[in-house]
C-alpha cells in the first residue's frame, strides 16, 4: 500500500475550508458539539499558524448563520453563500481559492454534511489538483450511517481522512516553538 501524502502537512501549503456549520443545520447533525469544538480548535490553529481560511454557507437565508461558537472565532471573515453542494463549483469559492498563495495545494476540509457538501467538495478539490484532507471528527451528517458511508468512500478514493489532533500536531511539528506554546491552552 502506498502512502498518498507521505510529506504530511506544512502551514504554507494549507487552507482550512469550513463547510456550512450553520445554526439550523447543526441542530440536526449527529455529534454537533464535537464538530463545533474541533472546527474551533482548527480555527485557532489556523490563526496561530497564519493559514488561509475559506468558509461557506449553504443557502444562508434558509439555514441561517454559523453557530455562535464558530462565528465568533471567524470575526469578519466573509462566508461565501452557495447553492452548490460541491463548494468548488461556486464561482466565488473558486475565486477565493485562486487568490490564495500559489504554494497552497492542500485543503483541510471540515463541516457538514459529510455525505453531501463535504464529500462533493473533497471530490471536486481532488479533480482540480488539490490534496484533500477530511478531518473526520470535524465533519458530520444528520445520520451517522451517511457520515460513515461518506468517510468510507472518500478513503476508498484515496482522500486523506484524519483527526483534528493529527492535523494540529502535524502542522506544529515540534513542542519547542512559540506556535506550540500559543496552541497548548486550546489542546488541554
Amino acid at each position: 500500500m502506498s502512502c498518498l501524502y507521505p510529506d504530511g502537512l506544512h502551514p504554507g501549503r494549507c487552507c482550512l475550508m469550513i463547510i456550512d456549520p450553520q445554526e439550523r443545520l447543526m441542530k440536526a447533525v449527529h455529534k454537533a458539539k464535537r464538530v463545533e469544538k474541533n472546527i474551533s480548535l482548527l480555527i485557532n490553529c489556523s490563526q496561530i499558524l497564519d493559514l488561509s481560511v475559506i468558509a461557506t454557507t449553504q443557502y444562508v437565508k434558509g439555514l441561517g448563520r454559523y453557530v455562535e461558537a464558530i462565528e465568533g472565532l471567524l470575526g469578519d471573515l466573509r462566508k461565501i453563500d452557495k447553492m452548490e453542494f460541491n463548494a468548488l463549483d461556486n464561482p466565488e469559492v473558486r475565486k477565493g481559492l485562486d487568490n490564495l498563495p500559489s504554494s497552497v495545494d492542500t485543503l483541510l476540509i471540515t463541516g457538514v454534511e459529510t455525505h453531501i457538501c463535504v464529500y462533493q467538495t473533497a471530490i471536486g478539490a481532488v479533480q482540480v489538483g488539490y490534496r484533500a484532507w477530511i478531518i473526520e471528527d470535524a465533519v458530520s451528517s444528520r445520520g451517522k450511517r451517511d457520515a460513515r458511508a461518506a468517510i468510507r468512500r472518500m478513503t476508498q478514493l484515496g482522500i486523506a481522512v484524519v483527526t483534528t489532533e493529527m492535523v494540529i500536531y502535524d502542522l506544529l511539528k515540534r513542542a519547542d516553538t512559540p506556535q506550540f506554546k500559543q496552541m497548548l491552552p486550546y489542546l488541554k
